[in-house]
């Protein structure tokens, strides 16, 4: 598949966070981007390595101030939302700018906003201007809207369409093994 890609986050003050390799865009739009990873190698910015457990959908956006990735995990998906700068993409992968505040949502629909300690601390540390916490903010607002409304891909159907989509897409390299 020529379609590899690696998702590459850094922190505002420009510093490496994380890097998965071998990710595959399953689709691409002028405004986003659906990229799958399955059992990826993952590169922390302090150099500590780690493999993804389950594959993973993964919704990235250029109008929007966050990324969802949808872990398919016993026979259910679980959400993990980024707030974070849209994503660029250039020779080296996909790229954006990660701002700690999170949301993960289980299969019940329950959800839960996580590291707002960190957002609040990093708003000092790293010394975020007031503009981009307004902006932040009112994503997350929207984020919880979609989550809410079950707007794709808040729902199962969305996520296991785009997954089938990249199990067709690896079916030819498999087969010349």
């Amino acid at each position: 598949m020529n379609n590899k890609i690696e998702l590459i986050s850094y922190k505002h003050n420009g510093d490496l966070h994380r890097v998965w390799q071998h990710a595959f865009v399953v689709k691409e739009t002028n405004d986003s981007m659906i990229v799958v990873n399955d059992k990826a190698n993952v590169i922390d910015g302090d150099g500590r390595r780690w493999k993804t457990k389950e594959p993973a959908v993964c919704y990235f956006y250029k109008d929007f101030w966050f990324n969802i990735i949808c872990m398919l995990r016993n026979n259910s998906i679980y959400y993990y939302c980024n707030l974070s700068s849209p994503y660029v993409k250039d020779v080296e992968g996909l790229k954006y700018i990660d701002y700690e505040l999170d949301v993960k949502v289980f299969p019940s629909g329950d959800c839960v906003i996580l590291d707002r300690d960190e957002f609040e601390f990093n708003q000092v540390d790293l010394n975020y201007p007031p503009e981009l916490i307004n902006i932040v903010e009112q994503q997350l607002k929207v984020l919880l809207n979609r989550i809410e409304n079950k707007m794709d891909p808040f729902n199962p159907e969305c996520v296991i369409r785009d997954f089938e989509a990249y199990q067709q897409m690896k079916k030819p390299t498999e087969r010349k093994r």
